[in-house]
């Protein structure tokens, strides 16, 4: 195996229809190049949950060993993501009296630790508890504290938790492929590096990843996560609805929605013929059944019109209203569909985009695509490394914690008045 000449970030991600895996290294400016990629199809994992242990390990060591031979590298932890339904974000805010002094380091770890302290995932597992936004003596959206003067210095952490069970089963399949979990990542976190500017994040934007068995909507306002909700449906729910209506398997469905799929309509459509091959021509030898590409989108429509319009009910039960001009970016494997964002511009009546993935060197074109963008934000996630406080000891000082759960939905409130 080759030396790398920088450091070495390997991501995997498990989902409910491909698993893949990217090696890449960043140098010493920081850049990111790729080095190698892989894929192997998804068999053990179910709506984001995994379902077969046995076939998950199998399908990660694969895409991991194909990446590895590709890099010409050999690797031994990985950052893994982790999309299944139960994911909730919340911020928490903490607060110390500094009685005018300039604020030092020690001060700050001080408030750092004593907000681990106060963070309650309510039976969840944390993945993620990382400071976001300062506040000196009532004045949000201070970015650094050090070295400033206040009376009353505040932080909001975001937290991302989800049930454990599910989070440690993904664990035990890729430490059962012989890798070690560097750390699992939250995947609407992962994937908002990869496709939102921080711009767009600072703004207020709308993600809605649309993978294959789960959709996640998230919310980014003032430079964080301020909501997340998912959602038991994706993409591979269009590709049963086409194998089930016209009787061809699974894998024919979806080669017809990659080729001749989407999710806008067209007059010629009603005179472009399609072939099918039904599942019973394997076992009587039938011959195949032909169908207009308008048939063919009119299922894949029907689909599309449940689940786009699930998506509009959770951004407006999010709080997501307001201003048309408010975007809203679809990434995911579902994104890849011909005609969708402008399909969801109508539906959702708000400028849609497709999110794709940015920032690293040499990526190929088949793995540049919306399907990929989590597997991107993972390597972006792991090159920034951002503090978690998590491995911050606790505080032994008294601290005022603001008046806790009132607080909370309170500032998060507040932040989506902004929508």
């Amino acid at each position: 195996m080759a030396q790398p000449k920088g450091e070495l970030i390997t991501a995997v991600d498990i989902g409910s229809w491909k698993v893949s895996a990217l090696i890449a290294e960043r140098s010493e400016s920081g850049d990111l190049q790729v080095l190698g990629t892989g894929q192997r199809e998804s068999r053990g994992v179910k709506r984001g949950y995994v379902a077969d242990m046995r076939a998950t390990e199998l399908a990660v060591r694969e895409a991991v060993e194909q990446a590895e031979r590709i890099a010409g590298v050999s690797i031994e932890d990985v950052w893994v993501s982790f999309s299944a339904g139960g994911l909730i974000s919340d911020i928490v805010s903490v607060e110390v009296e500094m009685g005018g002094h300039r604020i030092e380091q020690q001060d700050i770890d001080e408030l750092l630790a004593a907000g681990k302290s106060s963070i309650d995932p309510e039976g969840r597992m944390i993945l993620h508890a990382q400071p976001a936004l300062y506040t000196l003596d009532g004045l949000t959206g201070v970015k650094d504290a050090l070295g400033l003067h206040a009376d009353r210095l505040g932080v909001d952490i975001h937290v991302v938790a989800a049930d454990g069970s599910p989070v440690r089963n993904l664990g035990l399949c890729v430490a059962s492929a012989h890798l070690a979990v560097k750390s699992i990542i939250a995947s609407p976190v992962a994937t908002g590096m990869a496709c939102l500017s921080a711009e767009e994040r600072e703004l207020g934007v709308a993600l809605v990843e649309m993978g294959a068995g789960v959709t996640n909507i998230s919310l980014f306002c003032g430079g964080m996560l301020v909501g997340l909700t998912s959602l038991p449906y994706g993409a591979a729910d269009i590709t049963d609805d086409l194998a089930s209506a016209f009787g061809t398997s699974r894998a024919q469905a979806e080669r017809l929605k990659c080729f001749y799929g989407s999710a806008t309509a067209s007059p010629r459509d009603n005179h472009d013929m399609i072939e099918v091959t039904p599942i019973s021509s394997e076992q009587d030898g039938s011959e195949g059944i032909r169908i207009t590409r308008a048939q063919l989108i009119g299922v894949i429509r029907q689909r599309l019109e449940h689940l786009v319009g699930e998506i509009g009910k959770a951004l407006k039960d999010m709080g997501f209203g307001g201003p048309v001009g408010r975007q809203v970016v679809l990434t995911g494997g579902g994104a890849e569909l011909k005609g969708i964002a402008d399909y969801a511009q109508g539906v959702l009546g708000r400028s849609v985009r497709i999110g794709r993935p940015r920032g690293l060197a040499a990526i190929p074109d088949a793995h540049s695509g919306p399907a990929f963008a989590t597997l991107a934000g993972l390597v972006h996630y792991a090159a920034t490394n951002p503090v978690d406080l998590r491995a911050i000891q606790p505080a032994n000082q008294m601290v005022h914690r603001s008046n806790s759960t009132a607080w909370v939905h309170k500032l998060i409130s507040a932040f989506k008045t902004g929508y």
